[in-house]
């Protein structure tokens, strides 16, 4: 998989978070770019989503500096965050799950797109705004269309887990930022996810975090090992896969002090 890169877009600088005596995230920085299809992994306390937090606003860094298209957002919150076009996946995508699967999108594009308000568009209804090209688009692009019309509340977790993303998707945020999108999902229902997403690669910057490298392997262009807060590889997946520091302690696999040194060589 492969698309010319583009600029700058999200560039972390010695950002450091810390519990008490914990240091979560410790001295990382990062750097993702325009139309970029990223993945951060680690094992459980790899500090994965705690940085993951911290770009997109829920925590603020006890040290470092966050830019977006080179303005500092470090202090910004959540939704300022999504104003400038960084979304998460449950930012703006909270499902209502009394209401079918179409009145969602409808909700999720009118919120991004038309400044509507929720009230406004609840006692109006939904039922005018339905047949929106983008949002009969967006039905057929995540294999939504033979439970549109079905309460949330009654859809399979894979189901569920697709409008979520297709929610965010359809507001065309600038950057997607997915936390764990594949966690408790089958095996088909994962690759039901990763080939819609692979469907916008080229065409939105996409970051997933992750707990394991088998799920995203095929679909990132880059890929970012996390250990005890810190970045310990980052490149391409064939790359990571052979760096002593990851064999070590993703893998738990003992390395050599040959590999060590030719690793730091």
């Amino acid at each position: 998989m492969s698309t010319a890169l583009g600029a700058e877009l999200i560039k972390a600088k010695g950002v450091t978070k810390r519990f008490g005596a914990l240091v979560a995230v410790d001295r990382v920085d990062y750097s993702l770019r325009e139309h970029e299809v990223a993945g951060i992994i680690g094992s459980n306390g790899a500090g994965k989503t705690t940085f993951f937090n911290l770009l997109t606003g829920y925590y603020p860094p006890d040290e470092g500096t966050i830019l977006h298209k080179g303005v500092d957002v470090t202090r910004m919150t959540p939704q300022e965050r999504v104003a400038r076009g960084l979304m998460r996946t449950f930012q703006l995508t909270s499902t209502f799950d009394n209401l079918s699967v179409i009145d969602n999108l409808v909700l999720s594009f009118f919120r991004a797109h038309r400044k509507s308000s929720l009230m406004h568009l609840l006692l109006n209804t939904c039922k005018r705004y339905r047949n929106e090209d983008k949002i009969v688009a967006i039905l057929e692009t995540f294999d939504l269309q033979d439970v549109r019309d079905r309460q949330v509340k009654h859809l399979s977790l894979g189901e569920k887990r697709r409008l979520e993303i297709a929610m965010a998707v359809l507001a065309e945020p600038e950057v997607l930022l997915l936390d764990e999108p594949l966690a408790g999902l089958a095996e088909s229902e994962i690759k039901g996810i990763l080939d819609v997403l692979g469907r916008h690669v080229g065409k939105q910057t996409i970051l997933i975090v992750e707990h394991k490298i088998s799920h995203v392997k095929d679909f990132l262009q880059r890929l970012t090992v996390m250990h005890e807060g810190r970045i310990i590889a980052d490149g391409g997946y064939e790359e990571c896969l052979r760096h002593p520091e990851v064999r070590r302690s993703y893998w738990q696999i003992d390395v050599s002090a040959n590999e060590n040194e030719h690793a730091s060589a």
